[in-house]
């Protein structure tokens, strides 16, 4: 099934082309990495499918359904999780609490609580952590997390809502390498187990080749490339703009 459709999506900033007619998909159980050098447009277009902006031209479908036009909040109770570049969870609540707060957005009932949020949704909060394996750290202040910690707890926000497509802003950014093949080994786990699309950005390559099923590449707006990390990785276009012409050696 393909959960994302991008077909022909095109903004301008005063002028400026920041995505020029750019088509792809995402199909469930696929992690696809979208890549490129600073402004190619990759921020740019996880906006334009999450809402928070509008294209000049062309069609976002996810599950089928158009999506242009419709706010953020809409298309996240769609289906649609994302997590940013910049963990964003609350530093005085624990770890568990910052899942059932979560949990409770989605619910829409974190404006008309009767009882404590730390009462609410608890099976549910334990589950999602021990799927991106933070289970032992429920109690620990979310202040006090080492940064892949964070990035992990962010994740297991993000599928609070159980979207069927999931969008990774540098997911590993701030990282360890350790970490983050642990973090992104995570994310294909539950990929697999809920047949989740994925799409992220990246500057690490070692994290792009080694966990995209399929890479897109963007430069200036524009998609120069797209298929399996071995092809994207031979191909002279990517080499030449974003890899490094001279990095015949490199992934």
């Amino acid at each position: 099934m393909t959960s994302l459709v991008v077909r022909d999506v095109a903004l301008a900033f005063g002028g400026v082309r920041a995505v020029a007619g750019v088509s792809f998909t995402v199909a469930a159980g696929e992690r696809v990495a979208l890549i490129g050098p600073n402004g190619a447009g990759k921020s740019t277009l996880f906006n334009l499918v999450t809402g928070q902006l509008r294209p000049d031209a062309g069609m976002v479908l996810i599950d089928g359904r158009l999506t242009v036009g419709l706010p953020p909040r809409a298309i996240a109770r769609m289906g649609v999780g994302r997590t940013f570049q910049v963990a964003a969870t609350f530093a005085s609540m624990t770890v568990r609490e910052n899942v059932q707060m979560a949990l409770l957005a989605h619910a829409r009932r974190h404006l008309r609580l009767w009882r404590p949020a730390r009462t609410h949704f608890v099976a549910e909060a334990e589950a999602l952590l021990a799927l991106v394996g933070m289970q032992d750290a429920a109690e620990r202040g979310a202040g006090i997390l080492a940064y892949g910690d964070l990035r992990r707890l962010e994740l297991a926000m993000a599928l609070a809502g159980s979207p069927r497509l999931l969008l990774l802003d540098e997911p590993t950014a701030g990282m360890a390498p350790a970490e983050r093949a642990g973090l992104m080994a995570a994310v294909a786990c539950v990929a697999a187990e809920r047949d989740l699309a994925v799409l992220f950005t990246e500057h690490d390559m070692d994290v792009v080749f080694g966990h995209a099923t399929r890479i897109l590449v963007l430069d200036h707006g524009l998609l120069i490339a797209s298929g399996a990390p071995d092809a994207v990785r031979r191909d002279p276009k990517v080499r030449a703009v974003y890899l490094g012409a001279e990095s015949a050696g490199a992934p």
